[in-house]
Protein backbone atom coordinates (compact mmCIF):
# COMPACT_ATOMS: atom_id res chain seq x y z
CA UNK A 1 0.00 0.00 0.00
CA UNK A 2 3.23 2.33 0.39
CA UNK A 3 3.24 3.00 -3.13
CA UNK A 4 -0.64 3.63 -3.13
CA UNK A 5 0.14 6.00 -0.43
CA UNK A 6 2.54 8.06 -2.32
CA UNK A 7 0.85 8.20 -5.91
CA UNK A 8 -2.26 9.66 -3.94
CA UNK A 9 0.08 12.26 -2.17
CA UNK A 10 1.41 13.38 -5.46
CA UNK A 11 -1.99 13.65 -7.13
CA UNK A 12 -3.27 15.71 -4.08
CA UNK A 13 -0.12 17.67 -4.02
CA UNK A 14 -0.67 18.18 -7.89
CA UNK A 15 -4.30 18.58 -8.09
CA UNK A 16 -3.80 22.30 -9.65
CA UNK A 17 -2.32 20.78 -12.53
CA UNK A 18 -4.34 19.31 -15.11
CA UNK A 19 -2.50 16.01 -15.77
CA UNK A 20 -5.49 14.08 -17.67
CA UNK A 21 -6.41 10.59 -16.59
CA UNK A 22 -3.50 8.56 -14.92
CA UNK A 23 -3.58 4.46 -15.72
CA UNK A 24 -2.31 1.99 -13.38
CA UNK A 25 -1.83 -1.97 -14.29
CA UNK A 26 -2.33 -4.17 -10.97
CA UNK A 27 -2.30 -8.01 -11.70
CA UNK A 28 -3.02 -7.67 -15.53
CA UNK A 29 -5.49 -5.25 -15.11
CA UNK A 30 -6.10 -1.75 -16.23
CA UNK A 31 -7.12 0.27 -13.47
CA UNK A 32 -7.89 3.99 -13.92
CA UNK A 33 -7.40 6.29 -11.07
CA UNK A 34 -10.01 9.04 -9.42
CA UNK A 35 -8.03 11.89 -7.68
CA UNK A 36 -11.47 13.02 -6.65
CA UNK A 37 -12.80 10.17 -5.45
CA UNK A 38 -9.20 9.03 -3.89
CA UNK A 39 -9.83 5.43 -4.80
CA UNK A 40 -9.00 3.21 -7.81
CA UNK A 41 -11.93 2.37 -10.49
CA UNK A 42 -11.56 -0.53 -12.41
CA UNK A 43 -13.10 0.80 -15.82
CA UNK A 44 -11.91 0.34 -19.22
CA UNK A 45 -10.25 4.15 -19.96
CA UNK A 46 -12.77 6.85 -21.35
CA UNK A 47 -11.36 8.92 -24.60
CA UNK A 48 -10.89 12.17 -23.15
CA UNK A 49 -9.91 15.21 -25.74
CA UNK A 50 -6.17 16.06 -24.56
CA UNK A 51 -4.68 19.31 -25.85
CA UNK A 52 -1.38 19.23 -26.92
CA UNK A 53 -0.76 23.13 -26.44
CA UNK A 54 -2.99 25.65 -23.71
CA UNK A 55 -5.01 28.04 -25.40
CA UNK A 56 -2.62 31.21 -24.96
CA UNK A 57 -0.09 29.49 -27.12
CA UNK A 58 0.28 31.08 -30.50
CA UNK A 59 2.45 29.76 -33.36
CA UNK A 60 4.30 32.25 -36.15
CA UNK A 61 5.13 31.07 -39.38
CA UNK A 62 8.67 32.52 -40.50
CA UNK A 63 10.10 32.35 -43.46
CA UNK A 64 13.99 33.60 -44.38
CA UNK A 65 14.04 35.98 -46.67
CA UNK A 66 17.85 35.92 -46.71
CA UNK A 67 18.55 32.69 -48.46
CA UNK A 68 16.67 33.94 -52.00
CA UNK A 69 19.19 31.55 -53.64
CA UNK A 70 16.95 28.83 -52.22
CA UNK A 71 13.81 30.73 -53.55
CA UNK A 72 14.90 31.06 -56.80
CA UNK A 73 16.17 27.58 -56.98
CA UNK A 74 12.67 26.58 -56.55
CA UNK A 75 11.05 28.30 -59.18
CA UNK A 76 14.08 27.93 -61.92
CA UNK A 77 12.72 24.86 -62.80
CA UNK A 78 9.54 26.15 -64.79
CA UNK A 79 8.48 29.08 -66.97
CA UNK A 80 5.62 31.40 -66.42
CA UNK A 81 3.55 32.54 -69.01
CA UNK A 82 0.15 34.14 -69.35
CA UNK A 83 -2.63 33.24 -71.95
CA UNK A 84 -4.85 34.99 -73.81
CA UNK A 85 -7.56 34.61 -71.19
CA UNK A 86 -5.11 35.89 -68.62
CA UNK A 87 -4.64 32.83 -66.81
CA UNK A 88 -0.97 31.90 -65.33
CA UNK A 89 0.29 29.30 -67.17
CA UNK A 90 3.82 27.31 -66.16
CA UNK A 91 5.58 25.38 -68.49
CA UNK A 92 9.15 22.54 -66.88
CA UNK A 93 12.88 23.96 -68.15
CA UNK A 94 14.70 21.65 -70.14
CA UNK A 95 17.12 19.71 -68.49
CA UNK A 96 19.79 21.34 -70.31
CA UNK A 97 18.85 24.41 -69.31
CA UNK A 98 18.54 23.00 -65.49
CA UNK A 99 22.10 21.93 -65.98
CA UNK A 100 23.66 24.88 -67.70
CA UNK A 101 22.47 27.13 -64.81
CA UNK A 102 23.64 25.01 -62.11
CA UNK A 103 27.12 24.74 -63.84
CA UNK A 104 27.41 28.25 -63.80
CA UNK A 105 26.48 29.51 -60.64
CA UNK A 106 29.28 27.02 -59.61
CA UNK A 107 31.75 28.03 -62.41
CA UNK A 108 34.65 28.68 -60.01
CA UNK A 109 34.63 25.37 -59.34
CA UNK A 110 35.24 23.47 -62.93
CA UNK A 111 38.88 21.76 -62.93
CA UNK A 112 39.09 22.27 -66.61
CA UNK A 113 37.56 22.94 -69.82
CA UNK A 114 40.02 21.38 -72.18
CA UNK A 115 38.67 19.16 -74.35
CA UNK A 116 34.91 20.91 -73.72
CA UNK A 117 32.86 21.33 -77.23
CA UNK A 118 33.52 25.02 -78.13
CA UNK A 119 29.43 25.27 -78.71
CA UNK A 120 28.39 24.69 -75.31
CA UNK A 121 31.12 26.29 -73.92
CA UNK A 122 30.09 29.60 -75.43
CA UNK A 123 26.70 29.36 -74.18
CA UNK A 124 28.40 28.36 -70.28
CA UNK A 125 30.22 31.83 -70.45
CA UNK A 126 27.03 33.82 -71.78
CA UNK A 127 25.13 32.13 -68.70
CA UNK A 128 27.86 32.66 -66.32
CA UNK A 129 28.65 36.36 -67.29
CA UNK A 130 24.59 36.64 -67.03
CA UNK A 131 25.16 35.96 -63.48
CA UNK A 132 28.17 38.57 -63.11
CA UNK A 133 30.44 35.51 -61.86
CA UNK A 134 33.57 37.04 -63.75
CA UNK A 135 33.16 40.23 -61.16
CA UNK A 136 33.60 38.54 -58.05
CA UNK A 137 36.92 39.60 -56.68
CA UNK A 138 38.85 35.88 -56.43
CA UNK A 139 36.49 33.31 -58.02
CA UNK A 140 36.33 35.54 -60.99
CA UNK A 141 39.50 35.28 -61.92
CA UNK A 142 39.55 31.50 -60.78
CA UNK A 143 36.79 30.91 -63.31
CA UNK A 144 37.92 33.46 -66.12
CA UNK A 145 41.49 31.13 -66.19
CA UNK A 146 39.35 27.75 -67.04
CA UNK A 147 38.28 29.45 -70.37
CA UNK A 148 41.34 31.41 -71.58
CA UNK A 149 43.24 28.16 -70.69
CA UNK A 150 40.40 26.39 -72.90
CA UNK A 151 39.85 28.70 -75.67
CA UNK A 152 42.51 31.39 -75.92
CA UNK A 153 41.31 33.41 -78.55
CA UNK A 154 37.59 32.59 -78.54
CA UNK A 155 37.06 34.14 -75.41
CA UNK A 156 38.98 37.42 -76.30
CA UNK A 157 40.66 38.49 -79.83
CA UNK A 158 40.52 42.04 -79.45
CA UNK A 159 40.99 44.08 -76.41
CA UNK A 160 40.40 48.17 -76.55
CA UNK A 161 41.30 49.77 -72.95
CA UNK A 162 41.48 53.09 -74.58
CA UNK A 163 41.30 55.65 -71.48
CA UNK A 164 40.05 52.74 -68.95
CA UNK A 165 43.55 52.88 -66.82
CA UNK A 166 41.13 52.63 -64.07
CA UNK A 167 39.96 48.95 -65.22
CA UNK A 168 43.66 48.13 -66.05
CA UNK A 169 44.37 48.71 -62.15
CA UNK A 170 40.94 47.05 -61.16
CA UNK A 171 41.22 44.29 -63.07
CA UNK A 172 44.98 43.44 -63.73
CA UNK A 173 44.95 39.78 -62.99
CA UNK A 174 42.07 38.88 -64.91
CA UNK A 175 43.58 41.30 -68.25
CA UNK A 176 46.83 39.07 -67.89
CA UNK A 177 44.84 35.92 -68.47
CA UNK A 178 43.45 36.39 -71.92
CA UNK A 179 45.70 34.68 -74.41
CA UNK A 180 46.15 34.58 -77.96
CA UNK A 181 44.98 38.06 -78.61
CA UNK A 182 45.63 39.87 -81.95
CA UNK A 183 44.82 43.58 -80.93
CA UNK A 184 45.75 45.19 -78.14
CA UNK A 185 44.79 49.14 -77.62
CA UNK A 186 46.42 50.75 -74.01
CA UNK A 187 46.32 54.46 -75.65
CA UNK A 188 46.37 57.65 -73.52
CA UNK A 189 46.36 55.32 -70.05
CA UNK A 190 50.02 56.54 -68.50
CA UNK A 191 51.50 53.29 -67.52
CA UNK A 192 54.63 54.27 -67.78
CA UNK A 193 57.70 51.76 -68.34
CA UNK A 194 57.59 49.87 -65.52
CA UNK A 195 53.97 48.90 -65.13
CA UNK A 196 53.45 45.25 -64.83
CA UNK A 197 50.87 45.04 -67.98
CA UNK A 198 53.85 45.83 -70.06
CA UNK A 199 56.25 43.74 -69.08
CA UNK A 200 53.46 40.98 -69.89
CA UNK A 201 53.72 41.71 -73.25
CA UNK A 202 57.02 39.96 -73.49
CA UNK A 203 55.44 36.61 -71.92
CA UNK A 204 54.58 33.94 -74.28
CA UNK A 205 50.71 34.19 -73.92
CA UNK A 206 51.04 37.66 -75.87
CA UNK A 207 53.05 36.25 -78.66
CA UNK A 208 49.88 36.65 -80.72
CA UNK A 209 49.51 40.45 -80.69
CA UNK A 210 49.69 41.69 -84.30
CA UNK A 211 48.33 44.85 -83.46
CA UNK A 212 49.53 46.59 -80.48
CA UNK A 213 48.50 50.94 -79.91
CA UNK A 214 50.76 52.09 -77.34
CA UNK A 215 50.04 55.93 -77.76
CA UNK A 216 50.51 58.65 -74.96
CA UNK A 217 51.47 55.64 -72.42
CA UNK A 218 54.46 57.53 -70.96
CA UNK A 219 56.87 55.46 -72.26
CA UNK A 220 60.75 56.15 -73.23
CA UNK A 221 63.47 54.87 -74.55
CA UNK A 222 64.40 52.05 -71.35
CA UNK A 223 60.48 50.83 -71.92
CA UNK A 224 61.02 50.14 -75.52
CA UNK A 225 64.24 48.07 -74.34
CA UNK A 226 62.73 46.14 -71.92
CA UNK A 227 59.99 45.49 -74.15
CA UNK A 228 61.79 44.89 -76.79
CA UNK A 229 64.56 42.40 -75.36
CA UNK A 230 62.75 38.93 -76.21
CA UNK A 231 62.53 39.91 -79.88
CA UNK A 232 66.25 41.13 -79.87
CA UNK A 233 67.99 38.52 -77.66
CA UNK A 234 65.69 35.61 -77.46
CA UNK A 235 63.90 35.75 -80.92
CA UNK A 236 60.72 35.34 -78.65
CA UNK A 237 58.35 37.88 -77.40
CA UNK A 238 56.34 40.76 -79.82
CA UNK A 239 57.99 38.94 -83.03
CA UNK A 240 54.36 38.75 -85.29
CA UNK A 241 53.86 42.43 -84.80
CA UNK A 242 52.56 44.33 -88.06
CA UNK A 243 51.32 47.77 -86.64
CA UNK A 244 52.91 49.61 -83.75
CA UNK A 245 51.62 52.87 -82.10
CA UNK A 246 53.91 54.99 -80.24
CA UNK A 247 52.78 58.36 -81.00
CA UNK A 248 52.47 61.14 -78.39
CA UNK A 249 55.60 60.09 -76.31
CA UNK A 250 57.78 63.05 -75.80
CA UNK A 251 60.81 60.87 -74.00
CA UNK A 252 61.07 58.42 -77.04
CA UNK A 253 64.44 59.36 -78.84
CA UNK A 254 66.38 58.35 -81.24
CA UNK A 255 68.00 55.83 -79.30
CA UNK A 256 64.56 54.45 -78.85
CA UNK A 257 63.84 54.01 -82.19
CA UNK A 258 67.00 51.69 -82.67
CA UNK A 259 65.02 48.98 -80.39
CA UNK A 260 62.47 49.35 -82.98
CA UNK A 261 64.37 47.85 -86.05
CA UNK A 262 64.32 44.16 -84.58
CA UNK A 263 60.37 44.15 -86.06
CA UNK A 264 61.53 42.38 -89.20
CA UNK A 265 57.65 41.88 -90.07
CA UNK A 266 56.40 45.56 -88.89
CA UNK A 267 54.09 46.77 -91.83
CA UNK A 268 52.74 49.97 -90.24
CA UNK A 269 54.66 52.59 -87.61
CA UNK A 270 53.74 55.66 -85.82
CA UNK A 271 56.18 57.74 -84.29
CA UNK A 272 54.31 61.16 -84.50
CA UNK A 273 54.99 63.23 -81.46
CA UNK A 274 58.07 61.66 -80.07
CA UNK A 275 60.99 63.39 -79.25
CA UNK A 276 63.28 62.67 -82.09
CA UNK A 277 66.24 64.79 -82.53
CA UNK A 278 67.23 63.63 -86.23
CA UNK A 279 64.00 63.37 -88.27
CA UNK A 280 65.53 63.16 -91.51
CA UNK A 281 68.22 60.13 -90.19
CA UNK A 282 65.45 58.43 -88.51
CA UNK A 283 63.55 57.77 -91.50
CA UNK A 284 66.26 56.86 -93.94
CA UNK A 285 67.17 54.02 -91.15
CA UNK A 286 63.94 53.29 -91.02
CA UNK A 287 63.42 52.55 -94.94
CA UNK A 288 66.87 51.03 -95.16
CA UNK A 289 66.76 48.30 -92.67
CA UNK A 290 63.16 47.42 -91.90
CA UNK A 291 61.82 49.08 -94.92
CA UNK A 292 59.37 51.39 -93.89
CA UNK A 293 58.51 54.40 -95.92
CA UNK A 294 57.62 57.53 -94.83
CA UNK A 295 53.66 58.39 -95.75
CA UNK A 296 52.70 61.65 -96.43
CA UNK A 297 48.78 61.05 -95.64
CA UNK A 298 47.32 59.61 -92.25
CA UNK A 299 46.94 56.29 -92.35
CA UNK A 300 44.18 54.43 -91.91
CA UNK A 301 45.96 51.72 -89.42
CA UNK A 302 46.18 54.43 -86.73
CA UNK A 303 42.39 55.36 -86.52
CA UNK A 304 41.71 54.54 -82.86
CA UNK A 305 38.13 54.32 -83.53
CA UNK A 306 38.43 51.09 -85.58
CA UNK A 307 39.61 49.25 -82.36
CA UNK A 308 37.24 47.29 -80.74
CA UNK A 309 36.41 44.58 -77.52
CA UNK A 310 35.45 41.36 -79.52
CA UNK A 311 34.74 38.32 -78.11
CA UNK A 312 32.81 35.99 -75.66
CA UNK A 313 33.94 38.43 -73.00
CA UNK A 314 33.13 41.72 -74.38
CA UNK A 315 30.39 41.95 -72.41
CA UNK A 316 32.55 41.30 -68.86
CA UNK A 317 34.94 44.26 -70.01
CA UNK A 318 31.72 46.37 -69.84
CA UNK A 319 30.66 44.87 -66.83
CA UNK A 320 34.45 45.82 -65.34
CA UNK A 321 33.97 49.18 -65.93
CA UNK A 322 30.96 49.89 -64.93
CA UNK A 323 31.55 48.58 -61.39
CA UNK A 324 34.64 50.85 -61.64
CA UNK A 325 32.51 54.01 -62.78
CA UNK A 326 29.84 52.85 -60.12
CA UNK A 327 32.68 52.65 -56.65
CA UNK A 328 33.77 56.11 -57.78
CA UNK A 329 29.72 57.81 -58.13
CA UNK A 330 30.27 58.28 -53.84
CA UNK A 331 32.79 60.29 -54.47
CA UNK A 332 30.82 62.78 -56.63
CA UNK A 333 29.36 64.24 -53.54
CA UNK A 334 32.61 65.11 -52.06
CA UNK A 335 31.78 68.32 -54.94
CA UNK A 336 30.26 70.16 -52.12
CA UNK A 337 32.52 69.82 -49.62
CA UNK A 338 35.43 71.27 -52.38
CA UNK A 339 33.21 74.08 -52.74
CA UNK A 340 33.22 75.66 -49.37
CA UNK A 341 36.72 74.49 -49.40
CA UNK A 342 37.13 77.27 -52.63
CA UNK A 343 34.91 79.64 -50.72
CA UNK A 344 36.85 80.30 -47.44
CA UNK A 345 40.28 80.87 -49.61
CA UNK A 346 41.54 77.55 -49.40
CA UNK A 347 43.38 75.92 -52.26
CA UNK A 348 42.47 72.38 -53.21
CA UNK A 349 44.00 69.91 -55.84
CA UNK A 350 41.26 68.00 -58.13
CA UNK A 351 42.70 65.09 -60.03
CA UNK A 352 40.78 65.07 -63.44
CA UNK A 353 40.45 62.15 -65.65
CA UNK A 354 42.90 61.98 -68.55
CA UNK A 355 41.52 62.31 -71.91
CA UNK A 356 43.19 61.45 -75.08
CA UNK A 357 42.52 63.37 -78.45
CA UNK A 358 43.47 62.31 -81.48
CA UNK A 359 45.49 65.04 -82.74
CA UNK A 360 48.31 66.17 -79.76
CA UNK A 361 50.37 69.77 -79.50
CA UNK A 362 53.63 67.75 -79.62
CA UNK A 363 52.15 65.83 -83.22
CA UNK A 364 52.13 69.27 -84.62
CA UNK A 365 55.03 70.42 -84.03
CA UNK A 366 57.05 67.25 -85.58
CA UNK A 367 54.39 66.59 -88.00
CA UNK A 368 53.38 63.17 -89.44
CA UNK A 369 55.62 60.49 -88.73
CA UNK A 370 53.97 57.32 -90.05
CA UNK A 371 55.45 54.69 -91.58
CA UNK A 372 54.52 51.61 -94.13
CA UNK A 373 55.93 49.18 -96.34
CA UNK A 374 54.87 49.39 -100.10
CA UNK A 375 54.04 46.20 -100.59
CA UNK A 376 51.70 45.81 -98.01
CA UNK A 377 48.47 47.19 -99.01
CA UNK A 378 45.99 47.64 -96.41
CA UNK A 379 48.63 50.35 -94.61
CA UNK A 380 49.00 52.59 -97.34
CA UNK A 381 45.64 53.35 -97.33
CA UNK A 382 44.93 57.26 -96.19
CA UNK A 383 42.57 58.05 -93.48
CA UNK A 384 41.06 60.92 -95.38
CA UNK A 385 41.13 61.85 -99.17
CA UNK A 386 41.85 65.22 -100.21
CA UNK A 387 40.08 66.80 -103.39
CA UNK A 388 43.37 66.81 -105.37
CA UNK A 389 43.94 63.24 -104.86
CA UNK A 390 39.59 62.52 -106.34
CA UNK A 391 40.36 64.38 -108.85
CA UNK A 392 43.74 62.72 -109.90
CA UNK A 393 42.01 59.48 -108.94
CA UNK A 394 38.99 60.27 -111.51
CA UNK A 395 41.82 61.31 -114.05
CA UNK A 396 43.22 57.80 -113.52
CA UNK A 397 40.34 56.02 -113.96
CA UNK A 398 39.07 57.41 -117.16
CA UNK A 399 43.03 57.12 -118.65
CA UNK A 400 42.13 52.93 -117.39
CA UNK A 401 39.11 53.27 -119.67
CA UNK A 402 40.37 54.61 -122.78
CA UNK A 403 42.89 52.04 -122.49
CA UNK A 404 40.55 49.08 -122.35
CA UNK A 405 38.65 50.70 -124.92
CA UNK A 406 41.41 50.70 -126.98
CA UNK A 407 42.88 47.21 -126.13
CA UNK A 408 39.02 45.94 -126.89
CA UNK A 409 39.29 47.31 -130.78
CA UNK A 410 42.95 46.09 -131.43
CA UNK A 411 41.41 42.35 -129.86
CA UNK A 412 38.78 42.77 -132.70
CA UNK A 413 41.23 43.76 -135.47
CA UNK A 414 42.99 40.72 -134.64
CA UNK A 415 39.86 38.50 -134.77
CA UNK A 416 39.00 39.55 -138.01
CA UNK A 417 40.31 36.60 -139.78
CA UNK A 418 40.51 36.28 -143.89
CA UNK A 419 38.85 33.54 -146.15
CA UNK A 420 42.22 31.74 -146.25
CA UNK A 421 42.53 31.36 -142.09
CA UNK A 422 38.40 29.84 -141.75
CA UNK A 423 39.16 27.27 -144.12
CA UNK A 424 42.18 26.12 -142.54
CA UNK A 425 39.99 26.16 -139.42
CA UNK A 426 37.34 24.10 -141.19
CA UNK A 427 40.22 21.25 -141.88
CA UNK A 428 40.31 20.50 -138.11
Amino acid sequence: QSWWRGMSYCLHSESHLDTGPIYVRENGKLHVVNPGAGGVQNVTPKARPFSLFSRSFSVELCMNREDDRARRQRTDHFIFTYTKEGNLRYSAKSLFSLVLGYISDNVDHIDSLIGFPEQIAEKLFSAAEARQKFTEPVTGLRALQKFTEAYGSLVLCSLCLRNRYLVISEKLEEIKSFRELTCLDLSCCKLGDEHELLEHLTKEALSSVQRLLLKDTALSDAGLRRMTAPVRVLKKGLENLLVLDLSCNPKITDVGIGYLLSFKKLNCLDISGTGLKDVDAVIKRLQMQIGLVHSKVPLKEFDHSNCKTEGWAEQTVLQWEQAVMEAMKPQDTLRSRVAAVHFYGKTHRIEEVVKCTLVEPETKASGNLQFYKENVQNCHLPLKKEVAGSQELKNNKKRALAEQERERTSKQKHLCLTVEDWDLLNTY
